[in-house]
């Protein structure tokens, strides 16, 4: 129900294009008065999007080209995110980045892009619709099943293990759980998957999340997070609820996962390349606008990193804090 009415309320605002947006971010980077590309991202508030966000801006400011980089203060917010994809429509960029929280609630902006002959560049989760010329993002899904070989060689294969996810809306969250799980069940006959929960990115739900499952299942030996703020969580739910023993596996960097697996209350996670990520959905959508063909994905790096590698020199390029 919730979509459908954001959904009605999309369609209203692709006859005026005139919401104002209220989240983060804005400003134009880049110089002169080169092509403009708006980018709407998930989120602003994690290290992950300020690093996407760097990447963009550098490869605009080497290429000529303009941006503005705007996401909602949350990663649950979709009624904010529609309202800044509005926005940025408005003032008719050459092209558009964006990373959707919810397909089907952006879609009647994205029929708008494609009218306004906007090329839209998917990036980070991708967006379900044959409407984007390409997506810049990692595979979630190899990515995921890598944490979860971890997890399971880190609990020797036995035992009970959670999962808390950003969420169940957009590919990336999707991806992340369901690669996750499916490694699980299929080389893990030994591990029992608990239900997936669901924290929204958020540090304070997350770690609520993670203290009612620890409370609940006192035979529990691991924890995987789907994100950043999930992961944060998820350390804050453990460290609170004062389990000890708890295997931690996560998903992106930032200070406080880097802290956490060099202070050891983390066993690793995985990384992915934001500021590659950055540049290379700056370069398709130059290379969109010019009328190139481009193929349907655009792969970035992934790393699995703990304390036996997190200062080799790949690995540190890697992340963000």
């Amino acid at each position: 129900m919730r979509t459908q009415k954001i959904v009605a309320a999309v369609a209203g605002a692709v006859l005026a294009l005139t919401m104002t947006a209220c989240g983060q971010g804005g400003g134009t980077a880049g110089g002169g008065n080169g092509p403009l590309i708006a980018i709407v991202s998930k989120g602003f508030q994690h290290q992950f999007w300020q690093a996407v966000k760097k990447g963009a801006e550098d490869e605009a400011a080497a290429k000529g080209a303009r941006t503005t980089f705007v996401g909602p203060a949350t990663e649950k917010d979709v009624e904010q995110q529609v309202n800044m994809l509005t926005n940025e429509l408005a003032k008719s960029p050459q092209a558009l980045g964006f990373a959707a929280l919810d397909s089907r609630a952006a879609a009647p902006l994205l029929q708008q892009a494609k009218a306004q002959n906007v090329p839209v560049v998917a990036f980070d989760s991708g967006v379900d619709s044959d409407i984007p010329v390409t997506t810049v993002a990692t595979d979630n899904k190899a990515a995921a099943a890598e944490a979860a070989r971890h997890l399971a060689e880190q609990i020797g294969g036995q035992g009970k293990v959670a999962l808390v996810v950003h969420d169940q809306t957009s590919l990336s969250g999707k991806d992340r759980r369901d690669g996750f799980l499916d490694w699980m069940a299929k080389n893990a006959p030994g591990i029992t998957v608990l239900a997936p929960q669901y924290g929204g990115g958020d540090q304070l739900e997350s770690a609520n999340i993670t203290k009612s499952i620890i409370a609940a299942n006192p035979d529990l030996k691991g924890i995987y997070a789907s994100n950043e703020g999930s992961a944060i969580g998820v350390i804050k739910g453990v460290q609170e609820s004062g389990r000890q023993g708890l295997t931690i596996v996560g998903f992106d960097s930032g200070k406080a996962q880097i802290d956490a697996i060099n202070s050891g209350l983390m066993a690793g996670a995985v990384t992915q390349d934001p500021v590659d990520m950055g540049r290379q959905l700056v370069d398709a959508s130059l290379k969109a606008i010019n009328g190139e063909q481009l193929p349907k994905r655009i792969d970035t790096a992934y790393y699995w990193y703990d304390k036996s590698n997190i200062n080799d020199p790949k690995i540190q390029a890697a992340l963000y804090q």
